[in-house]
């Protein structure tokens, strides 16, 4: 007999679990959603507050409920800020544990309270204040409508799911947040699973490619004794596709899943592959963050700068600019007789966009001092995550920036990226771009969250009159010149290119 205990995540208490729980009975186990103290109406908070400790004793005693009862196997489900207490609790009774399943959320680490993985960074800053000085008491309430948006994706959920998240919602003690997590490492040997709703931005796929740059945190998630399942639905499963959900944690429970290819398995990882068009092999030039790649071509020469897209782990080699693909976009505008330029910048999590901006600017400003290169006429070209830096050069584009190119961006914040204060979105930003042109590489196999933030985009560039020439790759897939090197590939290259080219020189 397995038995499900399921902890709820923020602002919300066992009521959510009710269906999910339901279905997990109908098909033959137990199921027990946790009350919370100071979140369920049940558990009131004591006179000294509530921290995660106290969520974490919630949870050993429920833990301690069943564990007595011979026969019985005990899976932790933790959703969203409640895979702290379950991770606490299955610390301290590894031998009673047979899984911790991870709920669309993050992988917490010992001695990092639940306010890291709060994805409103405003927010976020202000409650790090708070800790700081020591002010663990209070509560934080509870957002309603549109506001559970900066929470996590509310993709599949109806208007009723919705209303009734709100009716749910509790106010969240703030030591529950700030209150750091202790782990001994006991839980590491605890098999585990990880339940991805993919309408938040996280996939598989996605995991493995961080795997494969070299984050030794997600590398340890190859492990045999770790699977994965995804659910196409937003940052609610409990509401938005229950039925699903319970079959997900079923089949957990039994062992099933996808596993991730251990690092190196793969013949070539796909950051790592060849640039699908032939280039010249010139050297580089380092300089700092930055490397130049430049013919022999007498004169100083317009650039275009390629800024890597990300977040990319810090430690991963190689780093960026060294990738075979902005290597071969650099060295790409070099035989178009440019400067071709990389560089490294420190967006390694979707806190980082602010430095991430600061490292490009730094780099578009060593690069226009170089007396090679026409400081008068540089364009900027971004990739996947690194869109959302464009929105600073779309808002107020210098008289020296000629051009805007990107390639499979992501053009406006994704659910649980956090980014609520409006600078890094370029679509509400490109109403001020002006005459500058931006050519956009589209890919027409983009996952459904990021194809949204392009179409976005594309519409707003039609309502105000933006000069957006757009370059599709019907069959590429985010990464496809790894991934799709195809001729469809290969020509959508030569002409974003070409159009780039005629921008900085005509």
């Amino acid at each position: 007999m397995t038995v499900f205990i399921l902890v709820a995540g923020v602002f919300t208490g066992a009521g959510v679990w009710q269906e999910t729980a339901a279905r997990l009975a109908a098909a033959g186990g137990e199921a027990y959603a946790v009350p919370l103290t100071g979140v369920d109406a049940g558990r009131p908070a004591a006179s000294a507050g509530v921290g995660l400790e106290t969520h974490i004793e919630d949870v050993i005693a429920a833990i301690d409920a069943v564990g007595a009862a011979p026969g019985r196997e005990i899976v932790l489900v933790g959703h969203d800020y409640g895979i702290h207490p379950v991770l606490g609790a299955a610390d301290r009774r590894p031998q009673h544990v047979a899984r911790v399943v991870y709920l669309d959320c993050g992988m917490p680490r010992n001695g990092v309270p639940a306010l890291a993985a709060v994805p409103d960074q405003v927010l976020r800053a202000q409650l790090t204040d708070r800790a700081q000085r020591d002010e663990l008491e209070g509560e934080l309430a509870p957002p309603s409508g549109a506001g559970w948006q900066r929470w996590g994706s509310t993709a599949g959920l109806s208007v009723a799911a919705l209303e009734r998240l709100g009716a749910l919602a509790a106010p969240q003690p703030l030591g529950t947040l700030l209150q750091p997590l202790r782990l001994t490492g006991a839980a590491a040997a605890v098999p585990s699973t990880g339940v991805l709703c993919t309408r938040n931005g996280v996939s598989v796929d996605v995991v493995q490619q961080l795997a494969d740059l070299g984050d030794p945190v997600m590398a340890a998630l190859a492990d045999p004794r770790v699977t994965f399942f995804e659910l196409p639905t937003g940052h609610w499963p409990m509401l938005s596709c229950p039925a699903a959900l319970a079959d997900v944690l079923l089949r957990a429970a039994a062992g099933e899943g996808r596993r991730l290819r251990p690092v190196g398995a793969a013949a070539t990882p796909a950051h790592l592959r060849p640039f699908p068009l032939e280039v010249p092999e010139l050297p580089r030039d380092r300089r700092d963050h930055v490397d130049l790649y430049i013919s022999d071509a007498k004169g100083p020469r317009p650039a275009v700068v390629f800024v890597h897209g990300g977040p990319v782990p810090a430690g991963a080699r190689p780093a960026p600019r060294d990738w075979p693909t902005l290597v071969g976009y650099a060295r790409l505008a070099a035989a178009e007789g440019l400067a071709g330029v990389t560089l490294n910048h420190r967006l390694h999590d979707v806190g980082d966009f602010e430095r991430a901006a600061a490292d490009v600017a730094a780099a578009v400003e060593l690069v226009r001092a170089d007396p090679r290169v026409d400081a008068d006429r540089v364009a900027l070209w971004f990739f996947s995550g690194g869109g959302l830096l464009t929105a600073d050069w779309l808002r107020e584009p210098p008289a020296w920036l000629r051009c805007l190119a990107a390639t499979y961006p992501i053009l406006a914040p994704l659910p649980n990226w956090g980014l609520s204060d409006g600078r890094f979105h370029p679509v509400g930003a490109l109403a001020q771009a002006g005459a500058l042109p931006v050519v956009l590489l589209r890919a027409g196999r983009e996952t459904p969250e990021i194809a949204a933030t392009v179409e976005a985009f594309v519409t707003a560039s039609k309502e105000c009159g933006a000069h957006l020439e757009l370059v599709d790759v019907p069959n590429g897939r985010h990464g496809f010149e790894t991934l799709d090197a195809t001729e469809e590939t290969r020509s959508a290259l030569r002409h974003a290119m070409r159009s780039v080219v005629t921008h900085l020189t005509g």
